[in-house]
């Protein structure tokens, strides 16, 4: 074979070949672009397309009248992949100086998580702020757009509205009741992502977010300002452990206001040091509730059929024994007196002595009837029923119970007992939402009687606990002071709760108005140290509401 016969053939074969390459590759691209097309679309898809959440803008809680007391603001959140960060000091100085973190510690935590691609660094900051860190343009720092819940009213408000967690998720008081209503559907979205996992295009709305749904609460927050203004005035002018102050609207069984004392601002973050003060101790707190039980033991006495208000008891001499233990009155001998004059003076041995002849079990089946021992109805979470035991009465053991002890009771409990006195016998549901149409009430009590002890109850503001008094309004009321059971089991000769509540206007009473000290240290009884604060909180909420003052000739 020739040079140019050998020369011609080396041709032909590479012809051949790439002939054969190009005809493999033009099959290649048919079956790539025609034969597997849908195929490798979805392939290629799954890799890069991807559906995120869009959280949901959560509802807002207000007061009665629509004023804001829970919103949500939108906030940034800083996060970083650790694997694709650099980890230099140029870089660690620049990004700890906009967080306001020392350098060591950001960088120990980068080391600590440099197998993961995902590491919040700072949550909850201004979109501002993320906007200064994004502008550094470091490698593997990342923004995520985000809610926040702020409280306009902090401290007035916080027990009764609670706080949501960082992932704005309710916690506490109706933020954890109404958890559900508040927080919405969030929506999806499709997005489309480079090779580390940037979202490089939007690609459609697949469902859209749908915002909770706005609670308007019962509170009117100008009642629950002045309320809570004038308990921490309480509170510190005694030196009290504590406070709490309940407004109930006696027409409908809303919480027009609800506060304690001390007090949280739950826009500065809740720590474990902080659960004294979180608690709403108006519902999850119960103590005995003394005195002001008085008003449902004569209730229950005129209820036999046997006595009136002006009906007299002996008293003398001030004191007496049942079962081996003493009954006796904190003003000392009270001689012969009226049942009103038994209530105007509180007097112990003058409750017991009536109560003692009634049948047995009449108080305790009055007071259950009056809501004591159960739940309110209110819905908040952690509220507790108090104890309200049955069982074999000893002389004692009922006498005890006609002045407030072996039971026990919240703040709020004794404040529907007194709203059931004022709206004439008729028990209604407590509501701490705002209520469209007035439930329908329970009679737990004879009209006749309510009135009665109605009268007798104002007595009590106008001879008694004269500090109690509204100027331009007749006040209904009640003192009531108790000692502390310390640790053995015994009462604490130096530790006392002490408790104002009352009604008004008294002819046609529209609030109610419960007061509470938790161990004052400046003095003990009510009429000196909270009739004061009930006075003007049941003032101020009067004219707020302007409600008009009693008439003169109606004395109902």
């Amino acid at each position: 074979m020739s040079f140019y016969t050998r020369h011609t053939w080396r041709w032909v074969i590479l012809l051949t070949c790439l002939a054969l390459a190009f005809i493999g590759l033009l099959c290649r691209f048919v079956q790539l672009t025609v034969i597997d097309r849908a195929f490798l679309l979805r392939q290629g898809d799954a890799r890069s397309q991807r559906v995120i959440e869009r959280p949901a803008l959560r509802g807002m809680i207000t007061d009665r009248d629509h004023y804001p007391l829970a919103i949500t603001t939108r906030v940034s959140s800083i996060w970083i992949d650790p694997q694709e960060f650099v980890v230099t000091r140029n870089n660690l100085s620049a990004l700890s100086a906009l967080l306001n973190d020392n350098v060591s510690v950001l960088e120990a935590r980068l080391k600590s998580n440099n197998n993961k691609d995902f590491v919040y660094l700072k949550r909850h900051i201004s979109p501002y702020l993320a906007q200064k860190i994004m502008a550094l343009h470091l490698e593997g720092v990342h923004s995520l757009n985000e809610y926040r819940r702020y409280y306009p009213e902090a401290e007035v408000t916080s027990q009764v509205i609670g706080f949501t967690n960082i992932d704005n998720q309710g916690q506490e008081g109706m933020e954890l009741a109404y958890n559900q209503w508040l927080t919405g559907v969030p929506g999806k979205e499709k997005v489309l992502k480079d090779g580390v996992g940037h979202v490089v295009a939007l690609l459609g709305m697949l469902r859209p977010e749908e915002p909770g749904k706005e609670l308007a609460l019962s509170l009117d927050h100008r009642i629950q300002y002045l309320a809570y203004r004038d308990l921490a005035a309480a509170v510190s002018a005694v030196d009290a452990v504590a406070g709490s102050v309940i407004v109930l609207d006696v027409k409908t069984g809303e919480v027009l206001a609800m506060a304690n004392a001390p007090s949280y601002n739950p826009n500065q973050g809740i720590n474990p040091t902080m659960l004294n003060s979180v608690r709403n101790r108006c519902v999850t707190d119960s103590f005995e509730p003394g005195s002001t039980t008085k008003a449902m033991s004569l209730a229950n006495v005129l209820a036999q059929g046997k006595y009136t208000p002006d009906s007299l008891v002996d008293t003398n001499p001030g004191w007496y024994i049942l079962n081996g233990h003493r009954v006796s009155d904190p003003e000392g001998n009270n001689g012969v007196i009226n049942m009103t004059t038994v209530l105007v003076k509180s007097s112990n041995v003058g409750t017991a002595k009536l109560t003692l002849t009634t049948p047995p079990n009449s108080l305790w089946e009055l007071l259950h009837k009056m809501g004591y021992g159960q739940l309110t109805g209110s819905g908040f979470p952690g509220e507790v029923k108090g104890s309200l035991p049955l069982h074999k009465w000893s002389d004692f053991s009922l006498a005890a119970l006609s002045f407030g002890y072996g039971l026990s009771a919240t703040p709020l409990q004794v404040a529907n007992a007194y709203a059931t006195i004022a709206r004439g016998g008729i028990k209604m549901p407590i509501s701490m939402v705002k209520v469209s149409e007035i439930p329908q009430g329970e009679r737990v009590m004879d009209a006749k009687i309510a009135g009665a002890v109605k009268r007798m109850l104002e007595a009590v503001v106008e001879q008694a606990a004269v500090k109690g008094q509204v100027s331009g309004y007749r006040v209904l009321g009640k003192t009531g002071t108790t000692r502390v059971l310390d640790s053995t089991g015994h009462y604490d000769p130096k530790r006392h709760m002490a408790f104002f509540v009352g009604a008004a206007p008294a002819s046609d009473p529209r609030l109610v108005v419960m007061v509470l000290l938790q161990e004052p240290h400046k003095g003990y009884y009510s009429a000196q140290i909270l009739a004061p604060a009930f006075s003007q909180i049941m003032g101020g909420a009067l004219r707020v509401l302007d409600i008009a003052p009693d008439k003169e000739d109606n004395k109902g």
